[in-house]
């Protein structure tokens, strides 16, 4: 019986062991030489896009020690790696990221972290100093998983990864601080510098992961940046030759890098001049930062948008109010003038804590960090008394008399500032090429990249900083949603921008040094970047066009929406699923029917969703004169089906008023008030009825005093009439003719003309810049007993139109203020419209009075003002 016992377990656990080998067998699937780049952080992986620089999580927590020296292993297609935990130990990692450990004796017990396998399946290992280690990874081999050799490199080289080129077989590392590039041969451990990296020149980052491709291209990672770098065909560079090195893609950073790739393995790459989206990021030719400084594309260090320009991303609480400050900007031309902005000079007191523990935002401000010629004050003070902002500070720094970085400093009392430049800018025309991680401090914070209208770039930063323990600390927080900020606390908010991303980190580093000087750092609170998000977008008929780029193969993400579809009405609310079949690009239209802003967020629920906020061109009125009170203000969607030809301008206008002097409604031609060029069309047209004379200018933004800017006005009937202008009918105090390449705003002004207070009123339906010839103006629903004069003022001639269903002779007199006949004239009408042409010349520059003097027809008295 104890015998048949024993039997019977002897055979459950053979049977257990061979289950749990099946087991380990399904689940352990190597790599086999994939397109991925895998980073490894502490012990979670991450799948790079080489091509785009995008990356996201595929594992966590897949050991319970650290990895580095992680390695693909051509001989059996796993990844492999060094651990910190157990000591002594490396590990094998398969595709479904199962690891085994591997215990070897005779290496050293921490200091590992450099290493990469031959062909031969022998993993090479180092850590500081010049002893390596040689370990047999060859499934093959009777010494599978044995040591081979300790060994000797022929000279010291501070180095943090090296990588097997399959084409010549050797290995090759880039250096810190030198930036020169070592071809080590593996026989012998001779260690040969090439030479230093052109497009690492100057810097001082940690290249912890490199990687090679099937061609022998060799990339380079920052660890601080992200930043990959390429040099081309290291197998053919000689000593001190020439050698071709680019940037590539901008990818996530790490205090703790490490990275394997299969070193067969091709990486797509973009063809600068042949239109085409050549390596599937969804950037085309010199859109492609891999494109940087080929052929026609030139190196991305264009100017930066400055500091006055900032802190103009809106939400729809604050629109109302930032539209009023563009407006007055608008109407002047505002624009800054860095020749007589104050200089900052660096004080004596720079980087030194304030002996009585108060400081300004001025202190934060880094001088010198960036190898500029100098730095300006450009504080857009105006924001003050428009968002939550309680004190400002900005500054520009200058390279050749252009602006090269930013940084928009803000002091609010109530929570974090509520904009951010990443927000907005892709749904007004800008693009965000890429969102990943900075390392600054060994913390990680969010960057951004973002191609402007422009074509230029510019690289986002955004921190804020709160005092915490009873005023002895500052605690740091960054997060890509405005939301996840602690509520009403004061923040001293960074908003930085580079044209470089190697200037952004410096920035950055040097406020937080100073931040720190102040007040010592205590506390980080930084979230993770978005894996989902928008690139560009726009809103289009109803609709908004929407490019989502999705790096972790989500199939689908929740898309909710606030939004008002005028100025004045109120706010709802739209939720919805997206389905982007795991797309690493996915082009959408999402329907919303007419809007004017809207607010949304796309997210899968786990990872840091996507946040934006869209504004079109806003309606707005200037009533800012004292002696001016508006009873009605709406703004109504139109109905109207605009000609796939003509500009709309969105949205209808009722507006009533009184005023001693003057209201104004205006619309922007764009959100942030920027110049549209509308040189191909020939007429304005619109619907309008009201009381008066209203006057239409078209704010240039060439032009900067407004008297000169082009006007022309019309009276105002009380029934809706169709207008049709002829741009040239718009005149200028200063002459000349008006040229549609830079419009800003239209403007559409009622002034009482006596001084006293007037009630005025003004429906604006329909308006549209058309490619149509306008003569005259065109009224379906003039009535018999009405004359209009067209353009009124008249400049050099005008037009007076009216309509009967008679024949007959009637006489047209105009007489001037005093009540003299000025110009007389018979004319013969036919049913239908009628015209009389007048030829300003006839005339002095003054108020007249126009009658239609008929036997069958009452007509009104017509004002007409001559120029």
């Amino acid at each position: 019986m104890m015998s048949k016992f024993y039997t019977i377990k002897n055979l459950l656990i053979v049977l257990g062991y061979f289950l749990i080998s099946l087991i380990t067998n399904a689940q352990d699937i190597p790599f086999n030489c994939d397109y991925n780049a895998y980073l490894f952080q502490f012990n979670d992986v991450y799948a790079i896009d080489l091509a785009s620089g995008n990356s996201y999580q595929v594992a966590a927590d897949v050991t319970t020690g650290n990895i580095n020296a992680a390695a693909y292993n051509p001989a059996d297609g796993f990844i492999w790696g060094s651990l910190t935990s157990p000591e002594k130990s490396i590990v094998r990692i398969g595709k479904n990221f199962t690891t085994t450990t591997f215990y070897i004796e005779e290496l050293p017990t921490s200091n590992r972290y450099v290493g990469d396998v031959s062909s031969e399946g022998i993993y090479y290992l180092k850590g500081g100093g010049t002893t390596y280690y040689k370990i047999d990874l060859n499934p093959d081999s009777e010494n599978y998983i044995q040591h081979q050799a300790t060994e000797t490199l022929s000279q010291n080289i501070n180095v943090h990864d090296w990588a097997f080129n399959a084409v010549d077989g050797m290995m090759y590392t880039v250096e810190k601080n030198s930036n020169i590039l070592y071809r080590i041969d593996p026989s012998n451990g001779n260690v040969q510098a090439i030479g230093e990296v052109p497009i690492l020149s100057g810097l001082s980052y940690t290249y912890g992961a490199v990687y090679f491709d099937a061609d022998g291209r060799f990339y380079v990672s920052a660890n601080q940046t992200g930043t990959i770098y390429v040099i081309q065909s290291v197998q053919n560079l000689t000593v001190n030759g020439g050698m071709n090195s680019n940037l590539f893609a901008f990818g996530p950073s790490s205090s703790s890098n490490d990275g394997a790739r299969c070193p067969t393995a091709p990486v797509l790459q973009e063809i600068c001049d042949n239109g085409i989206d050549d390596d599937g990021d969804g950037l085309i030719d010199c859109e492609d930062p891999s494109c940087s400084g080929f052929g026609d594309c030139a190196v991305i260090v264009p100017p930066t948008s400055g500091g006055n320009a900032g802190g103009l991303e809106s939400n729809n609480r604050l629109s109302e109010q930032i539209n009023k400050r563009n407006f007055n900007r608008a109407k002047t031309s505002f624009k800054f003038d860095m020749s007589s902005a104050r200089r900052i000079e660096k004080s004596n007191s720079y980087a030194q804590r304030n002996a009585n523990s108060s400081f300004t935002l001025e202190d934060f401000i880094p001088i010198e960090t960036i190898n500029e010629d100098e730095v300006i004050e450009s504080t857009p003070s105006d924001l003050l008394s428009i968002t939550n902002a309680t004190d400002i500070y900005a500054v520009d720094y200058l390279k050749n008399g252009s602006p090269i970085a930013s940084i928009l400093a803000l002091k609010t009392e109530n929570g974090v500032y509520e904009h951010t430049k990443y927000i907005c800018d892709r749904l007004l025309g800008a693009e965000l090429i890429s969102v990943s991680t900075i390392d600054i401090n060994e913390q990680s914070f969010i960057k951004s990249i973002i191609k402007n209208v422009d074509g230029t770039f510019e690289f986002v930063l955004s921190l804020s900083a709160k005092v915490i323990n009873n005023d002895e600390n500052f605690a740091i927080e960054s997060h890509w949603n405005l939301d996840q900020y602690e509520q009403d606390v004061t923040f001293y908010n960074f908003q930085i921008w580079s044209n470089s991303m190697d200037d952004l980190y410096r920035l950055g580093e040097e406020v937080l040094n100073l931040i720190n000087i102040e007040k010592p750092i205590s506390d980080y609170n930084n979230s993770s970047a978005p894996t989902v998000f928008v690139r560009k977008g726009r809103y289009t008929n109803g609709a908004l066009d929407l490019q989502i780029i999705n790096t972790n193969a989500t199939d689908n993400v929740t898309f909710d929406a606030g939004f008002r579809i005028t100025e004045t009405s109120e706010f709802d609310n739209m939720s919805s699923t997206i389905d982007l079949n795991s797309n690493y690009i996915t082009n959408l239209q999402v329907e919303t029917g007419n809007l004017f802003d809207v607010g949304f967020r796309i997210g899968d629920g786990i990872a840091t969703p996507d946040d934006l906020f869209m504004s079109d061109g806003p309606w707005g009125i200037d009533d800012s004169q004292a002696g001016t009170t508006v009873s009605t203000y709406d703004v109504l969607p139109n109905v109207f089906n605009f000609e796939t030809d003509e500009f709309p301008v969105e949205r209808n206008v009722q507006l009533h008023a009184s005023t001693n002097t003057y209201v104004a409604a205006y619309r922007a031609l764009t959100p942030r008030f920027k110049a549209v060029d509308l040189t191909f069309f020939n007429s304005l047209k619109f619907q309008a009825e009201g009381t008066g004379t209203l006057e239409i200018t078209l704010v240039k933004q060439s032009i900067s005093s407004w008297e000169n800017q082009f006007k022309t006005t019309i009276d105002l009937s009380s029934n809706l009439l169709d207008y049709a202008l002829p741009i040239s009918s718009f005149t200028s105090a200063i002459g000349g003719e008006l040229v549609l390449n830079d419009v800003v705003t239209i403007v559409f002004t009622m002034v009482s003309e006596s001084g006293m207070t007037e009630t005025k009123m003004l429906t604006l339906n329909d308006l549209r810049f058309s490619k149509e010839d306008a003569l005259s103006v065109v009224s379906s629903k003039l009535e018999q007993n009405q004359m209009i004069a067209y353009p009124n003022p008249m400049t050099s001639k005008t037009t007076i139109q009216f309509t009967t269903n008679k024949t007959e002779t009637v006489q047209f007199v105009i007489y001037d203020q005093l009540g003299k006949v000025v110009f007389q004239t018979n004319y013969r009408t036919t049913p239908g419209t009628n015209k009389i042409q007048l030829n300003k010349q006839l005339f002095r520059s003054g108020l007249y009075i126009a009658k239609l003097i008929s036997q069958h027809n009452l007509y009104n008295p017509l004002k007409l003002i001559a120029r």
